[in-house]
């Protein structure tokens, strides 16, 4: 990747704002159209949205996007959507016990106008704060009570392949743990017992630390600084850590470059969290500096790996060991190509890192590191990219916002357009939304504004 070491978040606003209208688009041609009979939206074909049965993990990003349209333009239509959509459609998420989902799907809508609440930008109502409040309190405890142990003593809340699964995309969901806690709630046990949804947030990113990111440090044949596997398995008999695995990947030992992305984005967001407890309310957790060693570590080293395993315009393919990338060996020394013939890109991978990259590069600057400009650099540079063709949607009969983006290579799911071998053009519900989530926290941070999950720093 090359960084351009100049580039603002200034810079970025007129293409920000051609987003924002292409955004609105999408987001009433969606709504028009679709029926929630039909469950949630996930991927284009053809560039028409479709639903694809697995999990519901999408739905909180169709009507989150609703909301960043009005926290970043003040359109109340977006607003009153957003907020009517979450009332009606989205309490079956807040209780599901079958997901590892609930950061995609709650703190993206009912997070979202709480924090829009307390900011002031929309009117306040105490009782429809507490119902937002309610809804985040019980969907921490829910996705918390997903648990299992290690050998170790440690945990990790496992994914919907079940106990011995531990998936790298749950390092984002940690954010419903963290707002349950903030919240002042805490999962309730047998015999009363009330288990700390702080300790299970830091137990869980400790284990994904631990197993799901390498650190060069010999672990295995393919242990590289900031390699990331999708899953870890572990036996639920003992909990041994047994071995690395994919869902989506192209193998255990290779890098999928969106569960590369989920790592880069949930680590820093939750160094933002840490912020907001004491240092006594650590100690009993190894204390401030013990925890921020190892998620920094796990975030620098997926950063890292990002940088130097993405094409020259700062987008990477849909996995940096794909096979297919073999027969393209310079592909690193110029922009990524959506239309080659052999491997496709992920842009949803790119929206999603690029987020990541300049909330650790903010973080380490606001220490007095000067390593953090890099990563702030190279998180500008590549949602530059993502603002401009070919990646941005200039089709206004297209329902996606962001293009090119893939969501199940080996399943064979996404779609290959007429004249194409690979999967290209089309569009996903968490590529575009966070490409929107991005371009709001560019667009606050060139205001000189703030913009973290948890909303203003207010506890319950």
């Amino acid at each position: 990747m090359q960084i351009d070491s100049q580039i603002t978040a200034q810079e970025l606003l007129p293409g920000i704002q051609r987003m924002w209208d292409v955004s609105a688009r999408c987001i009433k041609r969606l709504e028009h159209r679709w029926s929630p009979s039909a469950g949630s939206p996930v991927f284009t074909v053809d560039g028409q949205y479709t639903a694809q049965g697995w999990t519901e993990w999408t739905q909180g990003f169709q009507f989150g996007s609703a909301l960043l349209q009005f926290d970043a333009t003040d359109d109340c239509e977006f607003l009153a959507l957003g907020r009517q959509r979450t009332v009606d459609l989205m309490a079956p998420h807040v209780s599901h016990i079958g997901v590892h989902d609930h950061g995609f799907n709650n703190v993206s809508t009912y997070g979202a106008l709480r924090r829009l609440m307390l900011e002031q930008r929309m009117p306040h109502n105490e009782w429809e704060l507490h119902f937002y409040e309610l809804a985040l309190k019980a969907s921490g405890a829910v996705q918390a009570a997903r648990w299992s142990t290690t050998h170790e003593g440690g945990g990790y809340i496992y994914s919907f392949n079940g106990p011995q699964s531990l998936f790298c995309d749950t390092i984002r969901s940690l954010r419903a743990l963290a707002m349950a806690h903030r919240l002042g709630h805490r999962l309730m046990g047998e015999n009363d017992e009330a288990i700390s949804l702080l300790d299970r947030l830091v137990q869980h990113a400790e284990t994904t630390a631990n197993y799901n990111v390498y650190y060069g440090r010999d672990r295995d044949a393919y242990d590289v600084w900031g390699r990331v596997a999708h899953e870890s398995l572990f036996n639920v008999n003992d909990g041994r850590y047994r071995c690395p695995s994919t869902q989506q990947g192209y193998s255990p030992f290779s890098t999928w470059a969106r569960g590369l992305a989920w790592i880069m984005v949930g680590y820093p967001e939750q160094l933002e969290f840490l912020r907001t407890r004491s240092d006594d309310e650590l100690l009993e957790f190894g204390g401030r500096v013990a925890i921020e060693e190892v998620w920094l570590e796990a975030a620098r080293a997926s950063c890292d790996f990002y940088i130097d395993h993405t094409a020259l315009d700062g987008i990477p393919y849909w996995d940096m060991g794909a096979p297919g990338l073999a027969q393209m060996p310079d592909w690193r020394n110029r922009p990524a190509e959506p239309f080659n013939s052999y491997e496709p890109v992920d842009s949803s991978a790119a929206a999603i890192a690029c987020q990541g990259l300049i909330r650790l590069g903010r973080w380490l600057t606001e220490r007095g590191d000067a390593s953090g400009a890099r990563y702030t650099h190279a998180g500008l540079t590549t949602l530059r990219t993502l603002l401009k063709s070919p990646y941005l949607n200039d089709d206004p009969g297209h329902e996606g916002l962001l293009w090119h983006s893939v969501y199940h290579r080996p399943k064979n799911w996404d779609n290959i357009p007429t004249g194409q071998l690979i999967p290209c053009g089309e569009s996903s519900q968490w590529g575009d939304y966070h490409l929107r989530e991005a371009a709001l926290l560019v667009q606050r941070i060139a205001e000189g504004k703030d913009y973290v999950f948890f909303g203003p720093d207010v506890d319950r």
